[in-house]
């Protein structure tokens, strides 16, 4: 079994959802499929994640969030109108409006970002959509409960069945939403591997692995093949873009591979 995440510049359009398709389509095995919020398109995008951070300022501070609100659900409608699902996004949005109004927290409006990411590419992939506040299980202080995790995914596993899951988030065990440090999609998927005995966690993003300087500042950065557990928490650590430092001792904890792979570039 595979667990896949997908980062948020892997699910930013309608063409990205198309090579997340094939991607999973090309190996029965890859089971569960856990996504980001929608990244940016082009360099003049916004990260949902970003503008629901916007939003909830904007509610704080008494000002109208009735654009910002808009611009996240015209990104989502035009990704249904073009994929042509049959979401009712109309419905989905009224019932994040109304708790917008009854001031929502932050973890709750942040994480609609994933969650909305998730309900898109389960219809689109043909999978089950799991919601991670009825999986991902947080203890009163802050810790991941995995015996509840476990508890939640032994409910609802058929392994005939492939599964979305948003990233991101979990629920208190009062049902609220809690969310992780910014990147802790990255944290969802390394659970889930850890759970499910996964023989591979991959993390699709938009670098062909792990590469020796950022592409973005330097030409032609060369692979990394292949680094341990360590050494792989030290440069996120330090800050290199490569995976949530946190993501890591799930998956080493079962000796579990991470594969850092290239929605753009699969091959």
């Amino acid at each position: 079994m595979i667990v896949s995440k997908f980062g948020g510049s892997s699910v930013a359009s309608k063409e990205q959802f198309e090579k997340v398709k094939r991607i999973v389509d090309a190996n029965v095995n890859r089971k569960f499929i856990v996504v980001s919020a929608c990244g940016k398109e082009n360099r003049d995008d916004y990260k949902v994640t970003d503008l629901l951070y916007l939003l909830h300022a904007h509610i704080n501070y008494g000002v109208s969030y009735e654009t910002i609100f808009n611009l996240v659900k015209e990104k989502y409608q035009r990704i249904c109108d073009s994929l042509g699902l049959r979401i009712d996004l109309e419905k989905e949005f009224a019932s994040v409006k109304k708790m917008l109004d009854a001031n929502a927290p932050v973890d709750y409006i942040v994480s609609r970002g994933e969650y909305l990411t998730a309900r898109c590419m389960a219809e689109y992939l043909g999978a089950e959509f799991l919601d991670a506040k009825d999986v991902i299980a947080f203890k009163y202080n802050g810790d991941f409960d995995f015996d509840k995790i476990k508890q939640n995914l032994k409910k609802v596993m058929d392994m005939d069945k492939k599964y979305v899951i948003p990233g991101f988030y979990g629920a208190l065990p009062n049902g609220q939403i809690k969310v992780m440090s910014r990147g802790g999609s990255d944290i969802t998927g390394s659970i889930l591997a850890n759970i499910v005995d996964a023989e591979v966690y991959e993390n699709w993003t938009d670098v062909s692995g792990i590469l020796v300087s950022d592409p973005r500042i330097f030409d032609n950065p060369q692979q990394i093949p292949v680094i341990t557990y360590s050494e792989l928490r030290g440069m996120s650590y330090m800050g290199a873009n490569v995976l949530h430092d946190d993501a890591i001792f799930p998956v080493r904890e079962k000796n579990i591979p991470i594969h850092i792979l290239n929605t753009n570039d699969p091959e």
